[in-house]
Parts: C-alpha cells; structure tokens; sequence
C-alpha cells in the first residue's frame, strides 16, 4: 500500500523519494513498539471500544482504497499517471497515518513480544525493544523491496491492459473483503500470558 501513492505522485521516481511513506510506515511501528514496550498497547484490552475504534477506522479506510480502485473512471495503483507531486510530509504521513490504522500491530507487539522474553535474563523492557526492533526491520525490508519493485510492475501493467484491468478489480475485491472481515471480526483485543 505504502508504494501506491509514491509511485503515481513522484514525478522522479527515486529510492530517496519511494522511501519517504516507507518512513511514515516505521514510525507507525515505532509509535506502537513503543506503547507496548510502556505497556499502553494493553489499553486495546482494557478499553475494548478504543480497538474497535481504531479497528472499523483501518476497515473504512481499506473501503475508501478499494472504492477508488473498482469505482467508473477509478485507477489502479501501477497505473502511470501524471499527478501533482505530494510534498514529503504528506507522503510521510500516508505512511504514517496507515499504519497506525492497524491496531493489530499493537495487539501483536502486547501478546508476541512477551513470548519471547525471558524475565530471568532482566531488563524485560530492552529485551521487548530488541524483537520489536527486529520485527520492524524484517518488514521494512520486505516493504522496501516491495516499493522499489513498484515501478517495474507498473510498467508490466502499462503494456498489458487487460492485466490492469484484472488486477484493479483483484486488488479492490481484496481490499474490500479484508476491510468487511476486519468490521466483521467480533473478537477482542487479548494480551497473551508468558
């Protein structure tokens, strides 16, 4: 998601520039590896509506995407176009904004981390830090990867219409029914025990 916006508004598409979200997308994990490492991520637990909140606002927001990729006249992501270019703090905050939209990091952070942590070792907080740090990496390596391959699949799309086509309404049909599962999904916030 994070290479959408940064492959249709960046007039130069470069590293520098496609990393700008992926930025946002970090600091959206570092909000959360945070407030878990703090122990405010088991809020989601103790105040159920705050996660549902935050939970139907990550589903609407998925709506709105799959809207704009299935709608008459809407695009698909790998299309080329032409399009003003976002400044890096709207780009940074597209990174950001979705990523915090998706309570489940936290939830992850609360009940993975503690899995793996081992109190007999000490300092549970560093030790949290440590495997959450790793876990941001890993995935903002395969997120990095993902958007600097973003202009290739662009152009393999441009030469296949058909393929484009395809892939709008795969894409919006996914993105819909993640987002009617996400709203869907009736279970709570849980805090896994060591």
């Amino acid at each position: 998601m994070c290479s959408s916006p940064i492959q249709e508004r960046r007039p130069r598409s470069t590293a520098a520039t496609k990393s700008i979200s992926l930025l946002g997308v970090a600091a959206g994990f570092g909000v959360y590896l945070a407030t878990a490492v703090a122990g405010l991520a088991a809020v989601f637990v103790l105040v159920p509506a705050l996660y549902t909140v935050v939970k139907l606002a990550g589903a609407g927001y998925l709506l709105w995407l799959a809207w704009g990729t299935v709608r008459p006249g809407g695009g698909s992501p790998f299309t080329p176009a032409p399009l003003p270019p976002d400044r890096p703090r709207r780009l940074f905050t597209m990174g950001l904004v979705t990523n915090l939209l998706n309570p489940k990091i936290a939830i992850l952070y609360v009940s993975l981390l503690p899995q793996f942590v081992e109190p007999a070792r000490g300092q549970v907080a560093a030790q949290s830090l440590l495997l959450g740090l790793t876990q941001i990496a890993v995935a903002l390596s395969v997120n990095a990867m993902i958007v600097l391959s973003a202009g290739a699949l662009a152009g393999f799309f441009a030469r296949r219409p058909l393929w484009l086509r395809v892939q709008r309404w795969v894409t919006g049909t996914a993105l819909a029914a993640l987002a009617v599962r996400i709203a869907a999904d009736r279970s709570r916030a849980a805090v896994a025990v060591p």
